[in-house]
């Protein structure tokens, strides 16, 4: 073999070999493509519908929870107000302040405002108020058990717990890692075993904590797919039921219902016309029945299984 054909092998081989590995590069970057967590998926029907719509026409709505016996409380930038399972009204009062969330446990009702927590018995009555807390606050989310009430404020990026009887028990984020807030989207709930869920939107994901702020597990991420989340500032709202998470986005205005370890279960509306923007906060007794209280309209929907 002369030199020339030698040299024509040598070349033939190294473009065989360097066309291999773009080959190989291209195809490894497909596939960690595919799986990753912006995959475009092809569409997942939504698995439930909206059965009926509650209208208090009070002033504009901003949240919701329910009582243990189904009643539906709702607040809003000039009112409460309580509905029957049925959803007829039972009372609804003004407030001298806007009620930016709602929380219940046992037979009292815990409404925020801004900077307070306010205390209602099943008919409505002021039975007590806790605050002003700290300077700047902006309380976006109040959740209780019967041991704690803890509440989240989205001026000061800290969550603090109370006793029943008020008292500080814990602030969680004012040293180690703190809560990234792009916006006052900043939801919190604590379960029957007194841990917390609170959701980091900056980081797009919910994290579970102890009381004293423990950081145990978190799960979400940035991403399209269901499982995940995108835009600035999600899960812009969530709430827990014995069977799971249910979460609410905003951007992508859907609502979506994912199991204890976190994962995607169903979409309970994912194709409709809220305002991308605005997202709904949600509340479920037992995710049966889930309520999502809309402040782009004023209203409540009820949605229910397909």
């Amino acid at each position: 073999m002369d030199k020339k054909v030698a040299s024509a092998l040598i070349i033939l081989i190294i473009l065989l070999f360097l066309g291999y590995i773009i080959y190989d590069v291209a195809f490894r970057k497909e596939e960690n493509l595919s799986a990753s967590s912006d995959t475009v998926i092809p569409e997942i029907a939504d698995s439930w519908k909206v059965t009926s719509t509650i209208d208090p026409a009070s002033g504009k709505v901003e949240s919701v929870g329910i009582m243990k016996n189904g009643n539906v409380v709702i607040g809003g930038l000039s009112f409460v107000a309580c509905y029957d399972h049925e959803l007829r009204v039972l009372w609804n009062n003004k407030t001298d302040k806007p009620v930016t969330a709602i929380s219940t446990s046992g037979d009292t009702i815990f409404a925020a405002t801004t900077e307070t927590i306010r205390l209602l018995n099943p008919e409505g009555r002021i039975i007590g108020e806790w605050g002003p807390f700290e300077d700047s606050a902006m309380i976006t989310s109040v959740s209780a058990n019967r041991s704690f009430v803890v509440f989240a404020d989205a001026g000061n990026k800290v969550l603090m717990v109370l006793d029943k009887k008020g008292n500080l028990k814990s602030m969680i984020g004012k040293s180690g890692e703190p809560f990234i807030l792009p916006s006052p989207y900043f939801d919190v709930a604590i379960d029957s075993a007194n841990f917390i869920y609170v959701a980091n939107t900056g980081k797009h994901r919910i994290e579970k904590r102890k009381i004293d702020g423990t950081m145990l597990e978190h799960f979400g991420g940035t991403g399209t797919s269901p499982g995940f989340y995108c835009g600035c500032c999600n899960p812009a709202h969530f709430t827990i039921f014995k069977g799971g998470f249910i979460t609410a986005e905003k951007g992508i205005n859907r609502i979506k219902i994912l199991n204890n370890k976190g994962e995607f279960v169903e979409f309970i509306s994912s194709v409709n016309k809220f305002i991308p923007s605005i997202p709904l906060d949600v509340a479920s007794l037992d995710g049966r029945i889930i309520y999502g209280a809309n402040p782009a309209d004023s209203k409540v929907y009820v949605f229910n299984k397909k």
